[in-house]
């Protein structure tokens, strides 16, 4: 195992705890105690996950994780917050991180979710191809008729584990686990408004690349390129 993670926590009893579980999993670690510094080296190390604290100094966590967004739509992360009520995991989630965990927390439950979120990002194959979509896995690039689709990080992974799982109906608990990996209020509606806007922007009526099993959950029906 060597993933590597960057730990963004101003807290060092907190850093230290972390660290220390994460490597006693096999994981490397690096600890930052502010988002900017953590932010250039995400660009230079390309790490495979970050969590962020949200009270940070300098750069608060949600607007850390929004300006890494702009550019990164595939790097994991994972926010570690003192906030737990429901509204602040939405504001968390939707500032585009993939999972959200209240302190305190426990150490079983962290390493934990930072597999599940490693585990998601694990290619079964480097590109996929359909009819009309193409998926280059390793640069998060999706063209469709050969012209480019922008894609949020959920909507990119949304459409990415339909397609791996075509050959079944996915069910929407296991696309909320799998996708959100969080337990709260309104998190069926999250799903029903990113399939939503997806749909959209690959100007599927629902018929098209993504078909609703009513009650059931979601599943991908556009053939695969034979020819390639």
């Amino acid at each position: 195992m060597n993933e590597r993670i960057f730990v963004i926590e101003d807290d060092i009893n907190i850093q230290e705890i972390v660290k220390l579980s994460l490597e006693s999993n096999g994981y490397q670690v690096k600890l930052f105690n502010n988002a900017i510094d953590a932010i250039a080296k995400i660009k230079e190390e390309a790490p495979d996950l970050a969590i962020f604290d949200i009270m940070l100094p300098q750069m608060d966590g949600i607007t850390a994780v929004k300006k890494i967004r702009e550019t990164n739509t595939y790097l994991p992360i994972l926010i570690l917050s003192a906030k737990d009520s429901e509204i602040d995991k939405i504001h968390g989630l939707d500032s585009g991180s993939d999972d959200y965990l209240t302190k305190p927390f426990g150490i079983l439950e962290l390493c934990a979710r930072v597999r599940t979120l490693l585990r998601r990002v694990q290619p079964k194959s480097k590109v996929i191809k359909t009819q009309t979509l193409t998926i280059d896995k390793s640069t998060h690039m999706i063209t469709q008729y050969n012209q480019k689709i922008d894609l949020t990080n959920k909507e990119y992974q949304l459409l990415v584990y339909l397609i791996d799982h075509k050959e079944r109906i996915v069910k929407r608990d296991e696309l909320l686990n799998m996708i959100w990996g969080y337990d709260f209020i309104g998190e069926s509606r999250a799903l029903d408004v990113h399939i939503r806007s997806l749909r959209k922007k690959l100007d599927d009526d629902g018929e098209k690349y993504i078909q609703t099993i009513r009650s059931v959950g979601y599943r991908f029906i556009e053939q695969e390129n034979k020819d390639d």
